[in-house]
């Protein structure tokens, strides 16, 4: 359901709309009496007696026509809790019959900073939905009106907000998309109309990629009728000539797993294969649209993993744009395959000051942290710590997996310089991760987020409904806002 926010200086205490109230943990009315009637104050009071008061958002039905939210609020309250109360006042409010509500700021007992922003940045995350190819168009929307002083955004707060909600819709809108409209070709032609936000877009097309020697990637997308590409996004905040920090997506836009052919069961979830690369497309639309003071490169590789006669076979050997060699054992550990392409290619042509790949690579990773973790594994300490910090502060949550030299004789080959799967058994995420990093030639500092559990809910999350999450944008915005900004 759609929402449309807007502000007022002040409402008459006795209106008949749904209001909205903030108090303490306790429940304290007696600060919040001026904004209700007397009768109204003393049937809540009475009310509150026998109400689970370790709720945070209790709702009272005053009369027909109108209901009171209490909203409690802690002290020292961290941004992301404010998000999720803002996430939670959407859960009670989506389709109601009722669709007009007044938020009173003057209620709020604190000077939290930006608190009425981040309250209203949970409503709007948690209110996406994706009903695109819904024949019946629904026309309802809910009118939400903040009132009072302590509502004032300031427009630089406001831009930020904005250009966050429109990155990470982004990224959710792409993986969402069924793979019969976002392949390939297509995915590449909406990266090119980002053109307009400042960003300079730049499409290797097969034969720019064969020239290249990119044939890691190239062979994972041999078997589809559709292009492959490597798609490269630059962002230039600044004027001067410092390293770009780099972001590396995986977007394989459909993945049968290849002659290694996955399960029949839920192989339809395989459209959201790009999350990776959605994550990496909606974080540089956030930074443009905010006009972000870094340099920033996004580089995904689009590829479609089908079957078909001209399909890589397991057994197959590709020379991979490093020069290195790789056995295909398994087809369907195609993910490291393109971003092993994709990271040699960013380290060599951008120089940048880190790398940080995002790919929804193995199930491994669900059955290690399931969807409250995505795994993260770098070569580089700093790097790792400030990754996770900025994560705990927007409640998309990392931990830290191992990497280590003795992992390399589970991808060692006979026949070529590795072999793209660990064949003995255990330890699937992070075989995969030392993959990747065989392929950063010149120690640059690096991160790699599997991202499989957390991409795609079915159940939904605190700031997101059921079906894609956009992981990632906000993370790494943060990362960016906290350190390098």
């Amino acid at each position: 359901m759609s929402i449309k926010i807007s502000f007022k200086k002040s409402i008459s205490a006795k209106t008949t709309s749904n209001l909205v109230l903030f108090v303490d943990e306790k429940f304290n009315l007696k600060p919040i009496k001026k904004y209700i009637s007397s009768s109204e104050f003393f049937y809540i009071s009475d009310l509150l007696k026998i109400r689970d008061l370790k709720k945070k958002l209790l709702v009272f039905e005053l009369s027909s026509k109108k209901k009171l939210v209490l909203i409690s609020i802690k002290k020292n309250i961290k941004n992301y809790d404010i998000e999720n109360l803002g996430a939670e006042f959407y859960g009670i409010i989506f389709n109601k019959k009722k669709t007009e509500y007044f938020i009173n700021s003057e209620s709020l007992h604190h000077n939290y900073k930006n608190f009425i922003g981040h309250f209203l940045h949970g409503l709007k995350l948690k209110s996406y939905d994706f009903k695109k190819y819904k024949s019946k168009k629904e026309k309802n929307f809910i009118n939400v009106y903040v009132i009072g002083r302590k509502n004032n955004i300031t427009p630089k707060d406001r831009i930020k907000f904005v250009a966050l909600e429109e990155g990470t819709f982004y990224a959710r809108d792409l993986v969402s998309e069924p793979g019969n409209v976002l392949h390939p070709d297509e995915y590449a032609k909406r990266i090119k109309v980002l053109k307009k936000y400042g960003l300079k877009i730049n499409i290797y097309n097969q034969k720019n990629l064969k020239k290249l020697g990119m044939n890691a990637l190239l062979g994972v997308g041999q078997g589809s009728i559709r292009g492959s590409y490597l798609v490269t996004m630059e962002w230039r905040g600044v004027k001067n000539n410092s390293k770009p920090l780099a972001f590396i997506g995986k977007g394989v836009c459909f993945d049968t797993g290849g002659y290694s052919l996955k399960p029949a069961k839920f192989m339809e979830d395989m459209t959201y294969d790009m999350a990776g690369s959605a994550a990496v497309v909606g974080l540089m639309k956030n930074l443009a649209l905010r006009k972000a003071k870094i340099n920033a490169v996004g580089v995904v590789g689009l590829v479609e993993n089908m079957v078909s006669g001209n399909a890589q076979r397991p057994g197959d050997i590709v020379k991979s744009y490093s020069g290195k060699t790789i056995e295909i054992l398994n087809t369907d550990a195609e993910g490291r395959l393109v971003l092993a392409d994709a990271i040699t290619f960013t380290e060599k042509k951008f120089k940048p000051k880190f790398m940080i790949d995002l790919a929804t690579l193995t199930g491994a990773i669900i059955v290690s942290l399931g969807s409250e973790y995505a795994g993260l594994f770098s070569n580089n300490d700093k790097l790792s710590r400030e990754l996770i910090e900025a994560g705990e502060k927007v409640e998309e949550k990392l931990w830290r997996m191992p990497l280590h030299k003795n992992f390399d004789k589970l991808i060692n080959s006979k026949n070529a310089d590795m072999q793209n799967i660990n064949y003995v058994g255990g330890a699937g995420s992070t075989t995969a991760a030392q993959f990747l990093q065989r392929f950063i030639l010149n120690k640059t500092p690096w991160a790699h987020l599997d991202i499989a559990g957390m991409a795609f809910s079915k159940y939904g999350g605190a700031l997101n409904s059921s079906g894609a999450t956009g992981f990632g944008v906000r993370l790494l915005n943060q990362l960016i806002e906290d350190y390098y900004e």
